[in-house]
């Protein structure tokens, strides 16, 4: 009994330091959608530009997917998550130093690279750390948690820039976040030191890198999960990660500050709608209706930003974009699916490989909704709200796209 409690407590202060990470994650991933008028002032970007700033973090963690897995499953998540938030460290510093649009995207680039790791390595620990049926639970709760860097990056982060700049606020997060990485190369561990009642399934015999991807990609619903990812996190980044600011402050004329209040009520959406989705998928007994349920809502909500939103009181408005953080939540449901679908052996190549559409959806709904701003507003830039409708109309198509195509996948029900 003793020896049950120690290992219960260990796995909660490594879900603490892991919690810590994503948070800084999170914080960077969203950051930019605050702080794209002062940084595309100061650095002289076109619409275009702003979008490829944002998005080069997102095409670099995507890329970097295909190797982390193996290492994840090979070298440890430890290892693998401590090396990369060293990248992570230095590229927050040299952000907050950039000087030009190359100096920038370098800096982005080194912090796309350093956060591929976090989550999906992460949840590869909890998947020796806890059991199955509790997989689901914790990692809702670790989006949760994550979520506060998501907050932290709205309504805080446009009143630090306010008293200290944007500038000094990227470097305040960049020696945080080394300040983390101690932590994680410190007290973070694999995986318990013997199989437990409490802990995860004992560790079967690897299976190789090739016959792990074959597996993985063999699998016809991976595909279909996968395009419903890439349509969900675009759609979330769409609005949290860059376009939703300048629409909120060039659109509807709203301040910084009360566009990073608005930004806000998504965060708190988010977080709220993370720690109860597991509860809904249980009581659902599966996974994919909670997901398109979830998805079908998130859908509904963004035809918002097409026109009506702009027609909405202030209260109304942030009741929409509070639900919408709700409805974004249900996505995290791909992981436990994922988990679901695989080997122990293997989910860290199965979670990272999921990610790869994860991440790319963001990067590149992003930057082509910044190709569409920038050439409609080169036309009219008196009617920027012409712009930004257009622009929203195609994460919409794709998550429609997505969602039709996933009601043919298997349903994963919880047991």
């Amino acid at each position: 009994m003793h020896e049950r409690n120690r290992l219960r407590r260990r796995r909660w202060l490594i879900f603490f330091i892991l919690a810590l990470t994503y948070i800084l994650v999170y914080f960077y991933r969203v950051s930019l959608a605050v702080v794209a008028g002062d940084i595309s002032r100061e650095l002289h970007l076109t619409p275009a530009q702003l979008g490829s700033l944002s998005s080069i973090l997102f095409y670099v963690y995507a890329a970097a997917q295909i190797p982390l897995g193996p290492m994840i499953d090979r070298l440890g998540s430890r290892l693998v998550i401590g090396g990369c938030s060293v990248l992570t460290a230095i590229g927050g510093v040299l952000f907050s130093q950039a000087g030009s649009m190359g100096e920038a995207m370098v800096a982005r680039a080194l912090l796309g690279m350093g956060t591929s790791a976090v989550l999906m390595a992460t949840f590869t620990i909890f998947s020796h750390w806890y059991t199955r049926q509790e997989f689901g639970k914790v990692s809702g709760l670790m989006v949760a948690v994550g979520n506060l860097g998501n907050l932290a990056a709205t309504a805080p982060l446009a009143l630090a820039v306010a008293f200290i700049g944007w500038r000094d606020s990227f470097l305040a997060i960049g020696v945080l976040q080394a300040l983390v990485t101690v932590l994680v190369f410190g007290l973070v561990r694999d995986r318990p030191p013997q199989t437990t009642a409490d802990g995860a399934e004992a560790t079967p015999e690897k299976i190789g890198m090739i016959a792990a991807w074959k597996q993985i990609l063999g699998n016809e619903d991976f595909w279909l999960l996968g395009g419903l990812a890439f349509a969900w996190y675009g759609n979330y980044l769409a609005v949290q990660g860059l376009w939703g600011g300048p629409y909120l402050m060039e659109v509807l004329k709203l301040t910084r500050e009360e566009t990073g209040r608005m930004l806000m009520y998504t965060s708190l959406g988010f977080i709220v709608g993370s720690l109860v989705v597991d509860g809904v998928a249980r009581k659902l007994r599966s996974y994919k209706k909670t997901l398109l349920g979830g998805q079908l809502l998130l859908l509904l909500l963004m035809t918002s930003f097409l026109g009506p939103a702009e027609l909405l009181p202030p209260v109304a408005l942030a009741l929409l974009f509070f639900v919408l953080g709700l409805a974004v939540s249900s996505g995290v449901m791909i992981y436990p699916i994922v988990r679901s679908m695989f080997p122990v052996t293997i989910v860290g190549t199965a979670l990272t490989s999921l990610n790869f559409f994860v991440l790319m959806g963001a990067a590149s709904v992003q930057q082509v909704m910044g190709v569409i701003v920038g050439s409609f507003l080169s036309l009219t830039p008196q009617v920027p709200a012409q712009a930004y409708r257009a622009a929203f109309q195609f994460p919409v198509a794709v998550l429609a796209f997505a969602v039709a195509l996933f009601f043919f996948a298997k349903d994963y029900r919880e047991s």
